[in-house]
């Protein structure tokens, strides 16, 4: 079964791409999730236009990932953490502490977006890159503190 495809997908091409499928996929999942259309005559001929459709859709996504952006850099959090001896933390800051952080800031992001490598066990000042959209990578400043 041909299809042109109206997103981008890693594993068959990019918008406006004519691929080959296999029956089952195209009718059970790529129709159904409008995520491709048939490779008709009619169709065809209006794939410029699914591509100029999805150019667009890209560049509003990207605006709004921009201006999410600017704000998240714009914030400096503060976690107050629970010390022992030698300032010790008890605990770490993980990525769902970061969002709910985030939230309090008046900023919603999933917390897979958060690219820590592994959660943060010490005091000090962090820069933590948060991952909006693939090319919009925003840079948190995190301050981890003691609690008085």
């Amino acid at each position: 079964m041909k299809v042109i495809l109206r997103e981008d997908m890693d594993s068959l091409g990019k918008c406006g791409d004519i691929v080959e499928v296999k029956n089952g996929y195209g009718r059970n999942y790529l129709l159904p999730r409008n995520l491709a259309i048939p490779a008709t005559k009619g169709n065809l001929k209006s794939i410029g236009e699914v591509t100029i459709q999805k150019e667009l859709r890209d560049k509003k996504y990207r605006r709004e990932a921009e201006r999410i952006k600017d704000r998240i850099e714009k914030i400096s959090c503060t976690a107050e953490v629970n010390v022992g001896e030698e300032d010790k933390m008890f605990g770490s800051i993980t990525s769902s502490i970061i969002v709910d952080l985030l939230k309090k800031e008046g900023v919603e992001v999933d917390r897979r977006k958060i690219m820590l490598d592994e959660p943060i066990k010490n005091l000090g000042v962090y820069t933590v890159p948060v991952k909006i959209a693939p090319d919009v990578v925003a840079n948190l400043k995190l301050w981890v503190v003691k609690k008085s």
